[in-house]
């Protein structure tokens, strides 16, 4: 896209969120290519993105918009480490830092194992014995982790890396080639269809993309009660079940809504309510605010951490931002081609990094030399 933009040799470039939702080593890479294409060009970029730490990175001046309209202007260092605009102010105290939070003490009880699970696409073989053999494609590699109740396990690592099939193969959704998946002592892998069905009520999942995650024909109230009645619930508890998750995510009375009447934010509290609607021990929560901005972002992980406050929840936190694993993440598990490299508590993992992969994400975050 970048090369069908420069292809006529423009004097302007406008950058629409080019790298949100980007893993950061891939971030680095396309910010770096757009700076060297603008050097060479000479060519003017209208850089829009809701990311500040690429704004500290590769910006000259700042807009700030509020509904619309321009709050405040400025050079980059006025912008960023002197902001005049309340909204502004608000906005960049939402970024969140890359110094870990104070970790908390970790439980004893292991409410999930993953044990030497791997998971491969393609079989190797040519259609009907003919052409090239299909490409066999590793995606989970002999993983183990352990999560504990209460705690919260970060899986981070770029695009490709395997941390969304590996989520997939957690809840069942990808059956595992191999290995094993232990909750409360029972390897679900050994599981029938049917067998699974109550076991899926304790393990639930937020899924990355707030738009295609919900059906747009479907109320929201519906949408939400759908898994208990299922489970066995009757209407009237699955309905007041519904109202109670939707008033603790902040949208009361979106029961007879649809999704397509909300934001993508409030969507991702659907989400998270259609999660928590079955009482679950577990949540695994992939990529849950990549794609939503940074005032955003912070009110639906402050949410996400009430609720584990709240609930006793353990979760499994998968994410490519590292700033955000800095603050979700009780211990980190970095995966590379599908395979964990290095695991640790998060503070350990910041601030003295043992692979050169780790040392390589680390080094590619945006916006290090701002840092609040």
């Amino acid at each position: 896209m970048i090369a069908m933009a420069l292809s006529l040799e423009p004097k302007i470039i406008i950058a629409d969120e080019p790298t949100t939702a980007l893993d950061v080593t891939t971030q680095a890479q396309i910010l770096k290519l757009i700076s060297d294409m603008q050097a060479l060009h000479k060519t003017g970029v209208l850089f829009i993105t809701h990311d500040f730490g690429v704004v500290a990175d590769i910006a000259d001046r700042v807009a700030v918009m509020q509904n619309g309209r321009i709050v405040e202007t400025g050079s980059v260092d006025k912008v960023l480490n002197r902001p005049e605009h309340d909204y502004t102010k608000k906005l960049i105290s939402s970024v969140p830092s890359l110094i870990p939070r104070p970790p908390r003490t970790r439980s004893a009880d292991v409410v999930l194992a993953v044990q030497n699970v791997q998971k491969t696409f393609g079989d190797g073989k040519s259609f009907f014995g003919f052409g090239k053999p299909n490409r066999v494609v590793h995606a989970v590699k002999n993983v183990s982790l352990e999560l504990c109740r209460g705690e919260t396990l970060g899986v981070v690592g770029e695009s490709g890396s395997g941390k969304s099939t590996l989520a997939r193969c957690i809840i069942r959704l990808l059956e595992n080639d191999s290995g094993k998946i232990m909750l409360d002592g029972i390897n679900l892998c050994d599981l029938n269809r049917k067998e699974m069905r109550p076991w899926r009520a304790k393990i639930q999942m937020i899924f990355q993309d707030p738009y295609a995650s919900l059906n747009p024909r479907v109320k929201v109230g519906q949408i939400i009660a759908q898994g208990p009645m299922i489970q066995g619930a009757n209407k009237k508890d699955a309905e007041a079940r519904t109202r109670e998750l939707l008033e603790i995510v902040g949208l009361d009375g979106a029961t007879f809504k649809y999704p397509h009447e909300f934001s993508g934010g409030q969507r991702q509290r659907i989400g998270i309510a259609r999660a928590l609607a079955l009482n679950p021990e577990i949540l695994v929560a992939d990529e849950p605010v990549s794609a939503l901005d940074v005032s955003i972002q912070a009110q639906i992980l402050k949410l996400l951490d009430e609720i584990r406050e709240r609930m006793n929840l353990s979760m499994v936190f998968i994410t490519h931002d590292l700033r955000v694993a800095a603050q979700v993440c009780d211990r980190l598990a970095v995966m590379r081609y599908g395979e964990i490299v290095e695991t640790g508590v998060t503070g350990q993992i910041f601030n003295a990094p043992q692979h050169s992969y780790t040392r390589d994400l680390l080094a590619a975050v945006p916006g290090q030399k701002w840092d609040r």
